[in-house]
């Protein structure tokens, strides 16, 4: 089964089954007319948020369907400098049913990437940069290394938002400055840990894959950040899996 033809129901609120992609699209859409940023995450029934060290070894073809069109309609996605590298990122794009559901709605055909690094630990001659169909924007701190802020600058935005901590709200208000209002954070957990201590969560897609994968793995969500509660807004189920939208 391809993810394209997953089905996905609605458990709740108002139970359906095998929802098209515009009444999935409907079911997780942005808020109009403010910022929203949204985090996507996955994990296992005991809580572990990667397999082999990977996200994407727990998601199956339901949880690769709601991935694709949770990044549809989005400005841009955020995603840290971390995972990028392990989960083995290219230029960001989109499917093209997604293109062109983009392309009829006025948007861009593909969304913003946005990653965030304090070392800049990231080649500039990576497809991550010279495949992307729009400018990639990187987050930094003041005292990252000159030369490498130097060379990414030759292929991407790169911004300051702290002098040796990424500020995560200034971030936040400078995608907003640039009419990226719609915000995606596909992980990682540092970066998820950073974005709840800030505030600056909105809502959270969460898949339950219905494994126990034991082992060492880490949570959703790394550092220091207040509990908090969070409102449940809606469960799909694909199978034994859960698809749960939560209001922060």
């Amino acid at each position: 089964m391809t993810s394209d033809d997953a089905t996905i129901d609605r458990i709740w609120p108002d139970p359906a089954s095998d929802l098209d992609d515009e009444a999935l699209l409907a079911q997780t859409a942005f808020p109009e007319g403010r910022t929203w940023l949204r985090a996507n995450f996955v994990a296992s029934i005991d809580g572990a948020a990667t397999r082999h060290g990977l996200s994407g070894g727990l998601g199956d073809a339901a949880d690769r369907r709601l991935f694709e069109l949770l990044r549809r309609p989005a400005d841009v996605v955020l995603v840290g400098a971390g995972t990028l590298r392990e989960e083995g990122y290219d230029g960001l794009r989109v499917s093209e049913a997604s293109v062109a559901w983009r392309t009829d709605a006025g948007m861009p055909p593909h969304p913003v990437l946005a990653t965030v690094s304090r070392g800049l630990s990231l080649d500039p001659a990576s497809p991550l940069f010279t495949q992307a169909p729009a400018r990639p924007i990187v987050y930094t701190v003041a005292s990252a290394p000159a030369e490498r802020r130097e060379a990414l600058a030759m292929v991407a935005d790169v911004v300051t938002v702290g002098d040796t901590d990424a500020d995560l709200g200034r971030l936040r208000d400078d995608l907003a400055a640039r009419g990226l209002h719609r915000i995606h954070s596909e992980g990682g957990p540092h970066l998820l840990g950073s974005l709840l201590s800030a505030g600056a969560v909105d809502a959270l897609h969460l898949t339950v894959a219905p494994t126990l994968d034991s082992g060492d793995a880490g949570r959703i969500a790394r550092g220091s950040y207040a509990p908090a509660g969070a409102q449940l807004a809606s469960v799909l189920r694909a199978g034994d899996e859960l698809l749960l939208h939560y209001l922060l």
